[in-house]
Formats: C-alpha cells, structure tokens, sequence
C-alpha cells in the first residue's frame, strides 16, 4: 500500500503549505496528544504509525500503535472507551499530532480507570520529588474490564 500522506517538502512547504507530511520518527512512529474537545483537558499521550494515523483520520476513532505489544489498538476496544474524534491537528513541522476528541461510553481515557493519564501532580521538596493524587477517581475498575 502507498501511503496516503504526502511526501516531505521543503522547510516552506512543511510550514506553511497545505499538504499533510507527517514525519515519522526512525521507528515509524508520530506522537499523538489527545485533549477532550469540550474542555481542553489533556486525556492521553500515545504514539501512532501511518497506519494508525491513517485509521484515525478515516474512521473518526483514535487507533493508535503500542510499543509494548507491537501492534494496533483501536481505543476502546476492549474497554468501550471509545474516542471519538472532533478534529485532528498537526505542529508546524508535522511531527506531534493532536487529536481532539469526545470520549464516549463513561468518559474514561485512561487504562487505570480514570478520565486522564495525567492525573499526578509531581511535586518536589528538599531535592526528592513525590507524586499527588488529582483528579484521580476511577470510572470503572480495570480488573473488571481487562481481567486480571
């Protein structure tokens, strides 16, 4: 299959023109930001490869591409945490994607159960740093819904 993305330009192309040429790291992969479109919170960090990118942008659901298991996984699958997406942006050189997105079923983005991954605040005292709790209620129990 080519790819349905257009081939890297020049510095003014990438910039200001219209083509999308996402630039894939030396792994194949492009960091993805997801926000909720209604709030503006940051939900999850993920990584895609084209495939995954492509997937998104055609279906409306974030896909995105795990290190770990090496392979897709469509957000929600498994969990019904779908994420529905509102609109997909890109940085001035393409190489970071934004997702924003309506979370369906309970609203949880994370695997843990909770709204956001991000939902620690790091905090440092006399040179050692610890993790606070916000924002970390769980909408649903992941041993429930992943086993285990």
């Amino acid at each position: 299959m080519s790819s349905p993305f257009a081939s890297r330009g020049n510095h003014e192309e990438i910039e200001e023109g219209t083509a999308f040429a996402p630039k894939f790291d030396e792994d194949g992969l492009i960091p993805a930001i997801v926000t909720d479109a209604a709030s503006g919170d940051i939900l999850m960090f993920a990584w895609m490869n084209a495939e995954a990118l492509h997937l998104t942008l055609n279906e409306g659901v974030a896909t995105f591409y795990s290190r770990s298991r090496g392979k897709l996984w469509k957000k929600g699958e498994t969990s019904g945490e779908v994420l529905k997406v509102v609109e997909a942006r890109t940085d001035c050189d393409q190489d970071v994607i934004w997702l924003k997105v309506e979370p369906q079923g309970r609203g949880a983005a994370c695997h843990t159960g909770r709204r956001s991954c991000f939902y620690r605040v790091i905090r440092g005292e006399g040179g050692t740093f610890r993790l606070e709790p916000r924002d970390d209620d769980r909408l649903f129990d992941p041993g429930e819904v992943y086993g285990g």
